[in-house]
């Protein structure tokens, strides 16, 4: 029988060697971490703009409202063009509105009456002779605040909000001074009259 030859010794790997294989075989094998958490952030900038978006289609024009026998609008020579910034007070010949509610918020009485004394002193604050309409103030005050965020939103300031004024045509003058006297103790402090333009000149 013939004696085996003794195997010749492998070399044995440095430790350099070693280490770069670990790195290489650490690096094969990692894996991704996995996102198991909502990312709240992007939800948050996608709800502000919906926000802001709806906020600022809150605000609608007030040239489309409808005329009728109890809302006749003034004519005016001015061709400037209608603000279409504030909250929207309709005055015609039988009651008061504000903004898009179909509810009266004021049932107005005869022309010989406003004339005298403006609005009904059940309606008035202090009496007969005051200025003060309270269901309007009232239901100013919720308007107040939505047009205040809106302005907000906008980049307006917030500190005063617009009306828009629509009266009708033969409003008398004491009934359409409460109704603006109203206005700027509710924080309105600028008010548009809405008119038709292409009247003729006196």
């Amino acid at each position: 029988m013939s004696a085996e030859l003794p195997r010749a010794p492998q070399p044995r790997a440095s430790v350099v060697r070693y280490k770069a294989a670990l790195r290489k075989a650490i690096r094969r094998n990692r894996r991704e971490p996995e996102i198991d958490f909502l990312n709240i952030t992007a939800m948050l900038d996608l709800m502000t703009i919906i926000l802001v978006f709806l906020l600022k289609s809150v605000g609608s024009s007030a040239a489309s409202i409808p005329q009728s026998k109890d809302l006749t609008l003034p004519k005016s020579v001015m061709q400037a063009e209608p603000s279409q910034e504030g909250v929207v007070v309709i005055v015609s010949k039988t009651q008061i509105l504000v903004g898009d509610d179909p509810t009266p918020i004021v049932v107005l009485p005869s022309r010989e009456q406003l004339a005298q004394s403006g609005v009904d002193a059940r309606y008035k604050r202090s009496g007969p002779n005051d200025h003060y309409i309270v269901p309007l103030a009232n239901a100013l005050s919720h308007a107040r605040e939505t047009d205040k965020a809106v302005r907000a939103a906008k980049g307006l300031d917030p500190s005063s909000s617009e009306a828009i004024v629509v009266a009708d045509a033969t409003t008398p003058y004491r009934l359409l001074c409460e109704v603006l006297f109203t206005l700027g103790q509710s924080e309105f402090g600028k008010h548009h009259l809405m008119v038709l333009s292409g009247g003729s000149k006196p």
